[in-house]
């Protein structure tokens, strides 16, 4: 079977490492490298979380890439602690203090660029946290959208409704500029799961139990890093959830990754333009639908609505089996 090549960007946490284990466990999938970014903790601690991934999963020759530490403009936003100050829920004691000798000496956007330039449109780049490293990329080769074959995004927001402000989707407001630029300018096939696709598409908590009991590397370090991570309770995530979707499991950043792994896991979506709002105080970093051509641009994006459930579920079941022989 040909493999997919893929190039993940990523502000890891803990469910960009759920994501990033399911890409590994895909039997026709080839990780090129991880590129790191801020986001969901410091690039630093990111950076120490995907080498963990990859070392539970016994995948330690995959390149780490070390990429932007802030957005493109302005000064850094307040990190969320959504997922504890490092990215995997505080719960991981022995850290690796020689982790900065296993991270490439290469700056990741232009790992990012060499990549995708050495494999002409056969690279899928799969971004899970904010858009900086894409939008420096494209600001030092314009080119670069046209050199890839597909772009998947986790991030923004299809109905003004957001989780970090009043309208905005936590990758897209820490850095909105950056969003922008990747939704303007890369018109390469591009696949998008917002925050509320993930969140209508939820799985029950009885799935996350039987996911994480499974007697397996993965699901152990999974188990470990959810244990004490407020977003994975049952009780604080079906009081919080209730306002807009209901109750339910979300790995956020696992449905962009399905996507990729399997276009059949998209059962529904919207083809249309978008463009991100730069201006106003509740607005900034939201995600806008052109579903009535106003805005006149001829690229469209697919903007995922339905999944199946039962696919998704396997993906994700699996991704939980490692580590395999690959």
């Amino acid at each position: 079977m040909a493999n997919k090549l893929v190039i993940i960007d990523t502000d890891c946490g803990i469910d960009d490492a759920q994501a990033i284990m399911m890409a590994l466990a895909a039997p026709d999938v080839q990780v090129l490298g991880i590129t790191c970014c801020f986001g969901n903790a410091s690039v630093e601690n990111v950076c120490q979380n995907v080498l963990m991934v990859l070392s539970i999963c016994e995948r330690g020759k995959i390149p780490v890439f070390q990429g932007s530490a802030g957005p493109l403009v302005g000064a850094n936003k307040e990190l969320s602690d959504h997922f504890g100050s490092d990215g995997l829920g505080d719960v991981i004691e022995d850290k690796d203090p020689l982790w900065k000798e296993k991270i490439q000496r290469e700056h990741a956007v232009d790992a990012m660029l060499r990549l995708v330039s050495e494999n002409h449109k056969q690279v899928s780049l799969v971004a899970l946290g904010p858009l900086t490293n894409l939008a420096l990329a494209v600001r030092l080769d314009p080119l670069f959208p046209e050199k890839l074959k597909d772009l998947f995004i986790m991030g923004g927001n299809m109905e003004g409704k957001g989780n970090v402000t009043l309208c905005g989707e936590f990758n897209f407001v820490m850095d909105p500029e950056s969003a922008y630029i990747v939704l303007e300018e890369f018109l390469c096939p591009t696949h998008l799961a917002s925050w509320e696709y993930s969140c209508r598409n939820t799985l029950t908590w009885e799935f996350f139990e039987e996911l994480t009991n499974q007697d397996t590397p993965a699901a152990r370090f999974m188990k470990k890093i959810t244990s004490k991570c407020w977003a994975y309770s049952k009780s604080a995530m079906m009081n919080k959830r209730d306002v807009y979707f209901g109750p339910g499991f979300v790995s956020y950043d696992s449905y962009a990754m399905a996507a990729f792994i399997d276009s059949s896991v998209v059962t529904q979506s919207i083809d249309c333009a978008v463009r991100v709002e730069l201006q106003g105080t509740m607005c900034r970093g939201m995600m806008a639908l052109d579903q009535t051509n106003q805005l006149k641009k001829s690229h469209r994006i697919c903007v995922m609505n339905k999944c199946d459930l039962a696919k998704f579920s396997r993906l994700l079941m699996d991704s939980l089996k490692l580590p395999l022989n690959k």
